[in-house]
């Protein structure tokens, strides 16, 4: 059955419901101006995310709430602040933007944002006293209960902030921890995510005093006296105790997983198919590129982090030669150190390709930054040696000066819309081009009840000739190693 009557078959229900009749829909059941080549896939992801939806006139919210706990569900009603000492003011205004979208995916309602000029961080506030007291005023003023650093903070300077602000206080990296949290699927991504946060937690645990007191401390219970008395240990000492304990298991586990992750890949490396990895900015457009060249039915949302979990597909090119296809986490700049170190084993995936499809987002404000953000990360798991293609995304809608500057710069790019198909005929050609190939030429007489070894052939080496024959099929072909020991018997 082929990829179009599968989608055929899977829309034939809804044609019987009366679709046909419906003007907005063409014969075949797809939308007036859709087609199968723009099909990217079924997004179930897409039907799970979106399924809860408000109803209106159900609201049970208390007017007197003297007698009862009452807690309302809401969105969080965040400040943004950032601080730049480097750069220029645009580039701190599209960071603190970037901030906005990331708040915005992990569900929460962005207010207002400031930024102040300061070229060293102050060590106890971050912002400064001053500063920090007007940042007070905003969040009383916009109804605000949580503020957002666009940046790592240490710990004393998060709870320096939250002593004059009054209200929470988190960081760039605990916000994106909370996405990945949020969008990690698959029990590796869960356990990944999890191992990052107990990291970014443990240094930032907050005590409360001798009142948190569990154990007695020595002897002290029965009254042995001095050098004995004591708080014993204390909530925060056992709290440390138990995200250590934590931390030692997931990394166990994440052992195991990798162990089996290397065990696909070597069988893959055995067989001689080369792999192409899919690396970039998040939201630059890798899932719809994925689903563009393979109709994997990956998640496609406009949404920092949308997909999380690496998928893998195979994908032939335009002469037939088989490859896999992998689709990595997207990268974001100062990504935290937590995540790339949780998810080494996933990021492994581009360092062992034979090509990474660097997607750019070139509707951007400031692509360049995008790139060298993530190269900085491919440097980081090994991945800088690796033959890379610049591939810029939303030709549509980008401005063709910043493409053509794109295109200049890099040794290696091309222009591509994953909306509207544009460029992917390119694309697939400069992937066929820059493939290894099989090296090894053999001369081969098959026997025609052997037509599985002249299929994989075709699938895996490359046929330079054939001959039919009375005594089988005359091949001249390039082929791997592997398949050069299992074609040894055929040799001319």
């Amino acid at each position: 059955m082929t990829a179009r009557s599968h989608v055929l078959d899977g829309r034939a229900e809804a044609l019987a419901d009366g679709l046909d009749r419906d003007p907005r829909y063409d014969a075949d059941g797809f939308l007036v101006g859709e087609s199968y080549e723009s099909y990217d896939g079924d997004q179930f992801d897409r039907e799970d995310r979106a399924a809860l939806r408000r109803v209106a006139g159900l609201s049970t919210e208390l007017e007197d709430v003297t007698e009862v706990e009452y807690r309302q569900l809401r969105l969080e009603r965040v400040v943004l602040a950032g601080v730049w000492g480097e750069g220029t003011a645009q580039e701190a205004e599209h960071s603190l933007r970037e901030l906005s979208a990331l708040a915005e995916t992990a569900g929460s309602t962005v207010l207002a944002g400031v930024l102040q000029r300061r070229m060293k961080p102050d060590p106890g506030t971050w912002m400064g006293s001053g500063k920090a007291a007007q940042l007070r005023d905003i969040v009383i003023e916009e109804g605000a209960d949580t503020v957002i650093a666009d940046t790592e903070l240490t710990p004393s300077q998060r709870r320096g902030l939250e002593d004059v602000v009054k209200v929470k206080v988190i960081d760039r990296t605990a916000l994106i921890l909370d996405i990945f949290a949020q969008h990690a699927k698959s029990k590796e991504g869960k356990a990944q995510v999890e191992l990052a946060q107990l990291q970014y937690l443990l240094p930032r645990l907050r005590g409360w005093g001798e009142s948190m007191s569990r154990q007695a401390g020595g002897q002290a219970a029965g009254g042995q006296g001095m050098g004995s008395r004591g708080p014993g240990e204390t909530k925060i000492e056992l709290d440390r105790r138990r995200i250590n304990t934590r931390i030692a298991k997931l990394r166990r586990e994440l052992k195991g997983m990798k162990t089996m992750r290397d065990t696909k890949r070597g069988s893959r490396r055995a067989g001689h198919v080369p792999s192409v990895a899919i690396a970039g900015y998040t939201n630059a457009g890798k899932s719809s590129i994925l689903n563009r060249l393979t109709g994997a039915g990956v998640l496609v949302q406009n949404q920092l982090f949308a997909t999380l979990d690496p998928t893998v597909r195979r994908a032939e090119t335009t002469d037939g030669r088989g490859y896999t296809l992998v689709d990595t986490v997207g990268f974001v700049r100062e990504l935290p150190h937590q995540l790339v170190e949780a998810f080494r084993s996933t990021l492994e995936e581009v360092a062992d390709a034979d090509l990474v499809l660097h997607v750019v987002d070139g509707s951007h404000p400031d692509p360049e930054s995008q790139i060298t953000a993530v190269r900085s990360v491919l440097a980081d798991v090994g991945a800088h040696d690796v033959k890379e293609v610049i591939v810029v995304n939303k030709a549509d809608v980008a401005d063709p000066e910043v493409i053509d500057r794109i295109l200049r710069a890099e040794k290696h790019a091309i222009a591509v819309s994953a909306r509207t198909g544009a460029g992917f005929d390119d694309l697939a050609a400069v992937v066929a081009d820059e493939l290894p190939r099989p090296e090894i030429r053999m001369e081969l007489l098959l026997p025609y009840d052997r037509g599985d070894l002249l299929s994989r052939i075709h699938d895996d080496g490359e046929v330079l000739s054939s001959e039919h024959t009375g005594e089988g099929t005359h091949v001249h072909a390039k082929v791997t190693p592997t398949m050069q020991a299992e074609l040894a018997d055929f040799a001319v």
